[in-house]
């Protein structure tokens, strides 16, 4: 529609000039009144259709344009969702933003060429045609014209184009650092970091801004051979005009209809200028775009898993979490049993097995469904309290205030209705966690993952939590990896992790009296409970 619109306005601009020699000719060359009105009549008409067809071209090329950003930006959404949790292990948070941002909206003005570039080729082909009939030395001309235009703007579009492929990638980096910087904000000034972060945010972005110079060096040059070449090509075309109108090969008429199809022709050799521009931009974000949709997905497909509760068992460590039972991993280095959880939940490669069969094998959807992993640092939506709990699920506020309490949330929770912003920046970093807690509650799987779900509530709340999550996930599997002696208490069976490995299994008690190692690090950590 773009290209069609696009197409009979240019065609009505390049009537125009015809007209107008018309009109000239025989109307006020041969004094004749009514031929002068009736020409006259038929360029108001056609002035008339074009502004009709001028607002027909926009807004189909603003359609063509926003629904070609808005669908890439939709391709770009449902990958990241299928990626998952995958997406973080594979492409930075900046360049997601860089993507979503400024490559859609950069494809979406590439797309110009489909609409008014292809209008744009027609109209010159037209006008070359009409000054053939007219005379066939300015014809040469103009077809000649076009080609020399190019040569001089094709270089700097190659040079533009490489110069920003460079300036891209670093775009990408530095909303990378960006978001790093944001995201941890607080801990920055609480650490005193946030001067040196910010330094080093400055120079990476000056390092950005002098490859902008380098970008925009030959875009600028494109934008003023854009405006000035078609100029100079005017000026040629009507002096060459003129001449042959002195020396009587055109008449007045023919002389005015020259001159305006000639200045009609700078408005496609423009927009075919500028069109290369948009479509050399547009290919560097296309680039960004196609190697984020190839990211692989996990695969989906695959055996289905047990028919009912079945151990998860990872070899690489020895951890057994038994359904129906509170397993807890304690190790001195959270990582390790972090680790763990990853393979137990299928979050990466994996050895594990669900019963008697490999993890890996198994379709991800219904593993999604059945075994859920609550990370420590998950991310919150965004609305009110009632819905950020129950996730997925319809809310229903009786089971979301039995999952605040099973998380101790309460403080949280004194309207289901409040809002909670995006990621939780309203509510402190306890009250973050216990949401996660409550959430992952909610959800009643039928293995839950938990990562250090206390760590950043008081011994009170701690020794709470522990005694509703207990009560709250009685019959169903629970892993928590975490170093809490409260925690650990509750749990009915404890693997000491050292080195990534079980070191020692049993319960909370069984350990403290038989393993050395397990004694020291519950040791430690009551004690830095106890000092604060």
């Amino acid at each position: 529609m773009g290209a069609l619109f696009g197409s009979l306005w240019f065609l009505s601009l390049a009537t125009t000039p015809w007209l107008l020699s018309q009109a000239i000719d025989h109307g006020l060359a041969g004094r004749d009144r009514g031929a002068l009105i009736g020409w006259a009549a038929t360029v108001l008409v056609v002035g008339a259709a074009s502004a009709g067809l001028g607002i027909m071209r926009h807004r189909s090329m603003t359609k063509l344009r926003m629904a070609a950003a808005l669908q890439t930006a939709d391709l770009v959404m449902t990958h990241a969702t299928r990626l998952g949790s995958a997406l973080p292990r594979r492409i930075t948070a900046g360049e997601v933003v860089t993507i979503g941002i400024s490559d859609v909206w950069t494809i979406g003005r590439a797309m110009n060429v489909g609409g008014v570039g292809v209008a744009a080729t027609l109209a010159i082909s037209v006008v070359a045609t009409i000054l053939f009939r007219t005379s066939p030395t300015l014809a040469v001309v103009v077809l000649i014209g076009v080609p020399v235009l190019a040569v001089f703007v094709g270089p700097l579009l190659q040079r533009g184009q490489r110069a920003g492929l460079s300036y891209r990638e670093q775009q990408g980096e530095l909303n990378t650092r960006l978001v790093d910087v944001l995201g941890g904000l607080r801990i920055l000034n609480g650490l005193g970091g946030k001067q040196t972060h910010l330094s080093r945010y400055d120079q990476q972005s000056a390092r950005l801004r002098d490859q902008g110079y380098r970008v925009g060096g030959p875009f600028s040059w494109i934008g003023a051979l854009g405006d000035g070449l078609p100029v100079v090509f005017l000026a040629v075309v009507v002096w060459l005009a003129a001449r042959l109108a002195a020396s009587g090969a055109l008449t007045v008429g023919e002389l005015v209809g020259v001159y305006g199809y000639t200045a009609m022709l700078v408005i496609p050799v423009n927009v075919l200028i500028f069109c290369s521009f948009d479509v050399t931009r547009g290919l560097v974000a296309a680039r960004r775009v196609v190697d984020f949709l190839r990211l692989p997905e996990d695969d989906r497909t695959g055996a289905p898993g047990p028919a009912g509760p079945a151990p998860l068992r990872d070899p690489e460590s020895g951890v057994v979490a038994e359904p129906g039972r509170l397993t807890a991993l304690a190790g001195a280095r959270p990582a390790d049993a972090a680790e763990v959880i990853d393979r137990l939940g299928a979050y990466g490669p994996t050895t594990a097995t669900w019963g008697d069969r490999p993890l890996a094998e198994i379709a991800q959807p219904e593993i999604r469904g059945r075994v859920l992993v609550a990370e420590p640092g998950a991310d919150l939506f965004a609305g009110p309290l009632r819905e950020v709990v129950a996730g997925r699920d319809d809310p229903d506020d009786e089971r979301v205030r039995a999952a605040i309490r099973t998380a101790v949330a309460h403080d949280v929770a004194s309207d289901l209705g409040r809002p909670i912003e995006w990621s939780g920046r309203n509510i402190s970093g306890g009250q973050r966690q216990r949401v996660r807690l409550a959430r992952a509650v909610h959800a009643d799987p039928e293995m839950l993952l938990a990562a250090e779900p206390t760590s950043a509530v008081d011994a009170h709340t701690e020794a709470a939590i522990a005694e509703r999550l207990t009560e709250a996930r009685r019959g169903r599997g629970t892993v928590v990896a975490t170093t809490s002696p409260v925690l650990l208490d509750r749990a009915d069976v404890v693997h000491y992790l050292v080195d990534g490995r079980v070191a020692a299994t049993g319960t909370h008690r069984e350990l403290l009296a038989s393993s050395p190692g397990y004694h020291a690090l519950v040791t430690r950590v009551f004690s830095q409970e106890d000092d604060l």
